[in-house]
């Protein structure tokens, strides 16, 4: 009977790590539930909801809004047991990811767990329930701040609500994410890579037109200028590894050891890389017209797909999942373009053009703070200064 119940004591230590485990991706599933609705961040009733969002952070302020976390709240995780952790309980409180029930214990328990998961998801930041450099920051932005964002953002929602079609793309810069809309409804949800703070995605609104498969990539003369040059003085064989070729204005091949790459010869010229897995479009490029030379693009460096901060374009934007954006954009033609069809094509290797029988609006904006109509309010880094700047109308970026 001892060694039986010596068996269970031991099953039951080696299962509690599993359980916990178990908790814990139950709560970042929960997190992200509760900011996975199918509303869009642009809509009539977007701004119903920041509305009602401005009003309860209004009444934060009033009450004084939340205290500052400090250093010592650095690291917090669940299984934690000090002072700190009632201090964490009290903001997250304040800020309605916690429930208030009157106690405030010092041990990080699951429901503390979910709470702050649920505030990283709502913040854009990675959700894994530590409360590490970035949460610590997001977690410190005073409450007038937050409201100021929401005040803000409520006008830019109201000035281009009434221009929306049925069906549409919205890319969200300051979330590096993009919503694929139609009847009101969110079909689909892409996390994006946009351009960095020298070399900003633009504001702008287009029509999708053309899906190039397995393209070429023209490196546009800011790029070889900025990085091309630079890349070639460090490592010589750059342009070989990458497959990219230079043609003169006469459209010849040239040799990249008869260029000067110590000046700035080579922005004569064009580059071109050829299609492949390294080419930086990836297996696609997603057309729309525009003065600013974007477009939406597949690409080989997936990785940063899961980085908080997905500031790194020069300017165009990476599309996470791509294959499954080109089928939606391509329903409407009458060849089918099922995502079998779109991942046969990639892995094809074929250069193919396609236009879209009925484009599509395509919507770049620059929203930082949205509510759902359960009352969850996401909020994301001003990234470009514009809330700094107190900017609204972004009609004359275009």
């Amino acid at each position: 009977m001892r060694a039986m119940c010596g068996v269970a004591a031991l099953g039951a230590l080696i299962s509690m790590p599993q359980l916990a485990i178990a908790d814990e991706e139950s709560n970042s599933v929960a997190a992200q539930q509760a900011i996975n609705s199918s509303e869009p961040i642009l809509s009539y009733e977007t701004s119903y909801n920041l509305i009602a969002a401005t009003q309860r952070y209004e009444q934060i302020v009033a009450n004084g809004g939340w205290e500052e976390m400090t250093r010592g709240a650095y690291g917090l995780q669940k299984g934690d047991d000090r002072g700190h952790v009632r201090a964490l309980r009290r903001r997250l409180i304040a800020s309605g990811d916690l429930e208030d029930t009157g106690r405030l214990s010092s041990e990080f328990d699951d429901e503390l767990d979910g709470a702050l998961r649920r505030f990283q998801a709502r913040h854009g930041l990675q959700i894994t329930g530590i409360l590490d450099q970035e949460t610590y920051l997001t977690l410190n932005i005073p409450a007038d701040v937050k409201l100021a964002q929401l005040r803000l953002n409520l006008e830019r929602v109201n000035q281009v609500v009434g221009e929306l079609s049925n069906r549409y793309i919205l890319v969200n810069i300051p979330a590096a994410s993009i919503e694929a809309v139609e009847n009101g409804v969110v079909e689909r949800r892409h996390t994006a890579i946009v351009g960095r703070i020298d070399r900003q995605t633009p504001i702008l609104t287009s029509k999708v037109h053309q899906i190039n498969f397995n393209p070429y990539w023209h490196v546009p003369k800011s790029i070889i200028r900025r990085d091309i040059i630079k890349y070639m003085n460090q490592d010589p064989n750059y342009l070989t590894d990458f497959r990219i070729k230079i043609y003169d204005a006469n459209g010849d091949e040239l040799d990249p050891r008869s260029v000067d790459w110590s000046t700035d010869e080579a922005v004569q010229y064009l580059f071109r890389q050829e299609p492949g897995g390294e080419n930086s479009m990836g297996h696609v490029k997603i057309n729309f017209h525009n003065p600013h030379a974007v477009y939406l693009h597949d690409t080989p460096q997936k990785s940063l797909f899961g980085q908080n901060r997905r500031f790194h374009s020069s300017g165009c934007v990476r599309v996470e999942n791509v294959d499954e954006l080109v089928s939606w954009l391509l329903r409407e033609n009458e060849t089918d373009w099922s995502l079998p069809a779109v991942d046969a094509a990639f892995d094809s290797g074929e250069r193919l053009d396609v236009n879209l029988e009925k484009p599509v609006p395509i919507i770049t904006t620059y929203i930082t703070a949205w509510a759902n109509r359960e009352g969850v309010v996401s909020f994301r880094t001003d990234i470009y200064g514009f809330d700094e700047a107190g900017r609204v109308d972004f009609a004359s970026a275009q």
